[in-house]
């Protein structure tokens, strides 16, 4: 019997004991090729673009020779105004892709030995900058399957039978509750986007999937309108969960990781933040087949790439004013 990957020796390429041994200034160079990488970690002005600087290196920035603008190499991306060690950033970017469901911001901290809050806006500040490589706006093509997941709105019955509600009724529930729409190609991207209802799914559809496709649902009504736009292979749940090729497992498959995701590490998720959430679930999905060293690599690439977050920056200090 094979070995499955993620217990083969190929699944692992970095682990902390490498990267505290290696030490700040190794850290501090990872940062620096995966910001300016056309020049090999060469600094380049994000003023003015000019790739000629002097390096100060007491202090860790740079003044570009054109401009005079100071800079630091974390200026301008997600981790502006950081506090924390390149060391401790790269060991928890590689904390965070080991966690093949997820990590809880409680273990984030305790492993970083921060606080609470800053490991939960750290971690939040990571599932953004993923989030561009999830939502590339690129079309879904080939075979996508579409699918829908309910997270959220529980309701507690009351402690005693008299006082308890029918709680299938639309009156009874709790308007907390959010849908998972997935769209997802074999062998391919997954897209998820958090609806009110199931049936939004066909609007998304109809702007993220190619007409060329050939899509995949179960049984529910209202992925009827999905005929209209493509040939669509419909699977009866009650009566199979696999039919000659017809399917949906794949995203099913996505959806089995958000709800242990949730369930078994966040326990409780924010409708407010779900997306957030649906889109690391989405990533780490689509890169299971990669190794920890190339996950983590690739996100401290995004979060280079990505601009200062304007929901996390000072997200602590804006709530006490």
């Amino acid at each position: 019997m094979a070995q499955h990957f993620l217990l083969s020796a190929t699944s692992r390429t970095l682990s902390l004991k490498e990267i505290y041994k290696a030490g700040e200034d190794k850290a501090y160079a990872v940062f620096c090729k995966m910001r300016w990488a056309d020049t090999d970690g060469e600094a380049v002005c994000p003023k003015c673009g000019h790739d000629k600087s002097y390096n100060i290196k007491s202090r860790r920035k740079f003044e570009c020779k054109a401009c005079k603008h100071h800079f630091s190499v974390t200026s301008g991306t997600i981790f502006a105004s950081r506090k924390m060690d390149f060391t401790d950033l790269l060991a928890a970017i590689c904390l965070f892709v080991n966690g093949s469901k997820g990590m809880s911001s409680v273990q984030f901290s305790r492993d970083l030995d921060v606080q609470y809050k800053t490991a939960w806006v750290l971690a939040h500040k990571l599932r953004e900058a993923l989030s561009n490589e999830v939502h590339t706006g690129e079309v879904l093509d080939g075979e996508v399957e579409i699918d829908g997941c309910y997270v959220g709105g529980h309701v507690r019955p009351k402690n005693f039978e008299i006082d308890r509600v029918d709680r299938r009724k639309k009156a009874n529930r709790s308007n907390r509750r959010r849908v998972v729409v997935a769209l997802r190609e074999r062998f391919g991207r997954t897209v998820p986007f958090v609806t009110m209802s199931e049936s939004e799914g066909v609007a998304l559809a109809n702007e993220n999937v190619s007409r060329m496709a050939t899509m995949a649902a179960d049984e529910a009504s209202h992925w009827d309108m999905l005929h209209a736009g493509w040939e669509v292979d419909r699977i009866n749940h009650s009566e199979a969960y696999s039919d000659h090729g017809k399917h949906t497992n794949w995203v099913e498959s996505y959806f089995s990781r958000l709800r242990r995701m949730i369930t078994g590490q966040h326990h409780h998720v924010s409708p407010q933040y779900l997306h957030q959430y649906a889109n690391h679930a989405a990533w780490l999905e689509d890169n299971r087949r990669n190794s920890n060293g190339e996950n983590a690599f690739q996100i401290v690439a995004s979060a280079m790439l990505a601009p200062v977050s304007r929901n996390w920056k000072g997200y602590w200090q804006r709530k006490a004013a």
